[in-house]
């Protein structure tokens, strides 16, 4: 086959693969690059994944056929993890030989080079590189490409595309699930219960249905009366102020999958990426789809890259989509006059083609009546995932549409009458038979054996932290409120408002950046920043590592920067490349478990700070909100408190009840930590206070 060039304009197509057989499809439906993830340190465990003796073959498949083969190892490293990772890149290197390497962890660029890894790093969405500035420092870094977010406009892609330096390219997202959450910002299913989107475990708890309002209020209310009533008389919550109690009805209530995304598809849209400076590839989701839903998008989108501007090319492409058994499809924000929230809350979003609804007859049998005929090996899925009656099932006989099928399912999973039910999966004779074909042409191949690796990475020395004093971090600073002196530093979230406090005060003042920047806003923060710098102000949090090119490149000796808790810094490699880029010290990630987290600060080579206290989002996102009101507490199906507050262009999601690791301060200290963080986040009034605090994943693990 005839692979583009990356140093043409001709985009690649580059396909996911969560299994052998999609690997296959991909090929066979013409992609010019596979990415996939192994069985560690992949950010879709869900997913298969690869063995390397199995993908050491499926690799020389690819590239017999001239096809790029991709290895995401984009997941968070804890500290113990830097060796384990060092030794699968090296064996990877030699013995599957991919040509480029996902990642996230800041670890993880210094690691591959140590294992001899010499193909590309590729910088995950989930390293957040969301503004123009960014990409000079991924380049400076060792980055060989970026993956750009899915919440960008064409215009902003192309803002990119124009500011990337030499030597660096840009990878885009076409089609496939999209997150509420910005990639590398959603702690949600972490925060309530160690299985972390950093790590591969996300479990997608935007997907369940939320409700606010009415009986959802004065449920919420009842709650905390009842935990107020088990204090002692007069008791003030610790660490809150108080709030009044009761019933509060806020209207009727209302309920949806409101941070539920449909799937993107910029289908047609796709030509206006073409030509854009740097971008070198079209981006398929998709690692836990099967070969179906692979061979049919990738057959799509090169019928769309190759025949721009065919009307029937078009066509017959948008039909192929229809058939790719994902989600409802949205453009997102992708054109910037129609800025829009991709989510449905009344609707469904559940992945596949729905095909029908169940009939419970009076025998006692469900039956189903397809409005699409069935193919035996079609796979179904009867619900959506957060019902109780949820259960997915093979067909094991055609059936014709309109036709009948009892859905055999235990009696506890027995579904109300008129449940959707989708087609996730099918097996069409024509790909079985294809597959088949390219199953024995890699048959055909030798693998190779797995060596041992006798080497070990090279850590940084640590050093010990001392003293550094706490700060307490607020979003704006009360009317005639001066800043702490001594022991404490006052914080200060960074907007081009909050820059213009008094030229006596800012220098005073720990500056806070946001998580995320995106490229409207860079130029309006770098003047605010430029303007506190030349004022004085020395004392920066950086929350992303890129956000180091705010600053002077030599920095002079009074300069504190310090990489900020959404950095993700969890291991000591990840610190020293911090610590290469300028920054004075760094505030972990408040993922880490007790070990972990106590373990770290005798890794280091920079002194350590940790999030204390305080309202820690489990979730930023610049998708906007429908149906939820802000700064109104919303339930979970399990009457979890939530509420949400926009700052800049993102909402921010915050559990009911704060982080507070106040009793674990001492041991903290006697493990190393030289300062902690207080998050001062004004809860809604609304908001009852709850005698409940998060340890985040302190008693639990970090999966």
């Amino acid at each position: 086959m005839n692979s583009p060039s990356r140093e043409t304009a001709c985009p690649e197509i580059l396909a996911p693969a969560g299994d052998a057989a999609s690997f296959l499809a991909g090929i066979a439906a013409g992609a010019d690059a596979i990415y996939l993830g192994l069985k560690n340190f992949s950010a879709r465990m869900q997913a298969d994944n690869f063995g390397l003796e199995e993908l050491s073959r499926l690799a020389d498949l690819a590239h017999a056929e001239n096809v790029r083969v991709y290895v995401a190892m984009n997941t968070l490293l804890k500290p113990g993890e830097p060796a384990q990772a060092y030794r699968l890149m090296a064996r990877l290197a030699r013995q599957v030989r991919p040509d480029g390497l996902i990642v996230q962890d800041l670890a993880m660029p210094d690691l591959a080079r140590q294992a001899g890894f010499e193909g590309g790093i590729f910088l995950s969405t989930l390293a957040n590189l969301t503004h123009p500035g960014s990409l000079v420092q991924a380049r400076a870094l060792g980055a060989s490409r970026v993956i750009l977010p899915r919440e960008l406009s064409i215009d902003e892609i192309r803002s990119m595309g124009e500011a990337c330096p030499q030597g660096l390219e840009l990878e885009c997202f076409v089609h496939g699930a999209l997150c509420y959450c910005v990639s590398g910002r959603c702690y949600w299913s972490s925060y309530m219960g160690g299985k972390s989107g950093l790590r591969g475990r996300c479990v997608q708890p935007c997907r369940r249905v939320y409700r606010q309002g009415g009986e959802a209020a004065a449920a919420l209310a009842r709650h905390a009366e009842r935990a107020e009533s088990q204090a002692a008389s007069g008791e003030r919550a610790r660490g809150g102020r108080q709030r009044p109690q009761g019933s509060r009805r806020t209207g009727r209530e209302h309920s949806g999958r409101w941070f539920s995304c449909l799937d993107l598809s910029l289908d047609v849209l796709a030509k206006t990426l073409l030509n854009i400076p740097h971008l070198v590839s079209w981006k398929i989701e998709g690692r836990k789809k099967g070969p179906h839903y692979v061979y049919h998008v990738v057959t799509a989108y090169r019928m769309l890259r190759d025949n721009p501007g065919d009307a029937a090319a078009r066509k017959t492409a948008e039909e192929i989509l229809r058939m790719a058994l994902g989600r409802p499809a949205t453009r997102a924000r992708f054109l910037p006059q129609k800025d829009s929230v991709p989510t449905t809350p009344d609707g469904q979003t559940s992945s596949g083609l729905m095909i029908g609804k169940t009939r419970n007859e009076p025998d006692g049998r469900i039956v189903l009546k397809p409005h699409i005929p069935l193919l035996p090996q079609d796979y179904l899925r009867v619900g959506v995932e957060d019902e109780r009656w949820h259960a997915t099932l093979p067909v094991t006989r055609r059936i014709p549409k309109a036709g009948s099928l009892v859905l055999r399912l235990p009696k506890h999973k027995t579904p109300r009458a008129g449940t959707p039910v989708f087609l996730i999966d099918r097996r069409e004779p024509e790909l079985l038979g294809i597959l088949k074909d390219w199953q024995s042409r890699l048959a055909s191949l030798p693998s190779r054996p797995s060596q041992p690796v006798d080497s070990a990475p090279r850590l940084p020395q640590p050093v010990k932290g001392g003293k550094r004093p706490d700060i307490f971090v607020r979003a704006s600073l009360p009317q005639g409120k001066e800043t702490r002196a001594g022991r404490h530093l006052q914080g200060l979230w960074l907007s081009p408002r909050s820059a213009g406090i008094s030229r006596t005060v800012a220098p005073r003042m720990c500056w806070w950046l946001p998580p995320v920047i995106w490229p409207g806003e860079e130029e309006s923060l770098r003047r605010a920043v430029s303007g506190l710098w030349r004022g004085g102000a020395r004392h920066f949090v950086c929350n992303a590592p890129w956000q180091r090119g705010f600053f002077p490149e030599i920095l002079p000796e009074d300069a504190d920067l310090t990489a900020g808790p959404f950095c993700n810094a969890a291991n000591a490699v990840a610190l020293d490349a911090l610590a290469r880029m300028g920054f004075a010290a760094a505030l972990v990630s408040p993922e880490l478990p007790r070990e972990e987290m106590l373990a770290l600060p005798a890794q280091s080579p920079l002194p350590l700070g940790a999030v204390l206290t305080g309202f820690w989002p489990v979730g930023l996102s610049r998708f906007g909100l429908l149906g939820v009101k802000p700064n109104e507490p919303f339930l979970s199906p399990m009457g979890e408190p939530f509420w949400a507050r926009q700052y800049g262009e993102n909402i921010w999601i915050y559990p009911g009840w704060p982080l507070d690791l106040s009793a674990k301060k001492q041991e903290m200290q006697a493990a190393g930590y030289a300062f902690f963080a207080h998050l001062q986040e004004n809860p809604p009034p609304s908001l009852p206070a709850l005698r409940r605090e998060s340890l985040f994943n302190w008693d639990g693990t970090l999966l």
